[in-house]
């Protein structure tokens, strides 16, 4: 199956996980981003609700935000928009992710280890739950195949707006018990670079 054709709660049986629920990130550090984005916010947001379209609200809301995730981390991460991922051909884990995070500096191509995958959705993260957890399987798959794995791998589902967090090691998948805001935005950003600092510190 396509990324795209699994759905939450069936996914976490097609895919035999486990799964719970805990805070991530609870203590994470509030970072304010830049001075620039958060001038721009108020009008991206007012944008993006007004067009109400899933490829307004990466465009306008999750693509500054992570744009300004890849120029704190400079060369540690790698971050790539609407890739076709082959996550595993095999057991047919593919399909389009809105975007992915990968360790080491910015190349045109994917190379692993990829950390994180997160989708865009147009209202509700309850709707992005199954795809994002079935690209995350996907980055477990392409990690191992090319001989980077890595202990955790995380995922984000997004409105633009409210922001899910979860996280898969092995076989147990913890989702976040809380949704998040981006306005006020140092709180969701904090998050992310939490995430990341996570991510960076577990050797592949």
């Amino acid at each position: 199956m396509a990324f795209s054709e699994f759905t939450y709660p069936e996914v976490v049986t097609a895919l035999g996980l486990s799964e719970t629920t805990a805070p991530l990130f609870a203590s994470a550090t509030p970072v304010q981003p830049s001075q620039a984005f958060r001038e721009l916010l108020p009008d991206n947001i007012k944008l993006a609700t007004i067009i109400r379209t899933e490829k307004a609200r990466a465009e306008w809301l999750v693509a500054p935000l992570l744009g300004e995730l890849w120029r704190t981390f400079r060369d540690r991460i790698s971050l790539f928009s609407g890739i076709d991922f082959q996550g595993d051909p095999e057991a047919r884990l593919t399909g389009f992710c809105d975007f992915l995070i990968g360790r080491g500096v910015q190349l045109p191509h994917l190379v692993a280890p990829l950390l994180v995958v997160i989708e865009a959705k147009k209202d509700d993260v309850l709707t992005g739950y199954g795809q994002c957890i079935a690209g995350m399987v996907g980055i477990q798959a392409y990690n191992r195949r090319a001989g980077k794995p890595v202990h955790s791998i995380f995922g984000v589902v997004t409105t633009g707006i409210g922001w899910q967090f979860l996280r898969l090691d092995g076989t147990k998948l913890t989702i976040d018990n809380q949704e998040h805001t981006l306005n006020p935005p140092e709180h969701v950003f904090g998050m992310l670079v939490a995430m990341l600092e996570t991510a960076l510190a577990a050797q592949p």
